[in-house]
């Protein structure tokens, strides 16, 4: 009776989050730099200060990078 009640339960899914960690480089001097694809703010490179990211609704737009690797 017990092995049957356990064979009728449902597993529950755990939703995964969609956003990601990213590692992009600059198009202007070539610095890699991690960032989060759903950035609120513009992004902009930490050694020539260009804007790499523009933030959109949802995910962020890439402007003067490319992308290197995804984390997650």
């Amino acid at each position: 009776m017990i092995s049957n009640m356990n064979s009728k339960r449902r597993k529950t899914l755990i939703p995964q989050p969609k956003s990601k960690f990213i590692r992009v480089k600059c198009n202007v001097c070539g610095n890699e730099q991690t960032i989060f694809d759903h950035a609120t703010f513009p992004v902009r490179c930490l050694v020539c200060g260009a804007v790499l990211v523009k933030p959109t609704g949802g995910k962020a737009q890439l402007i003067n990078a490319e992308m290197v690797k995804v984390f997650g």
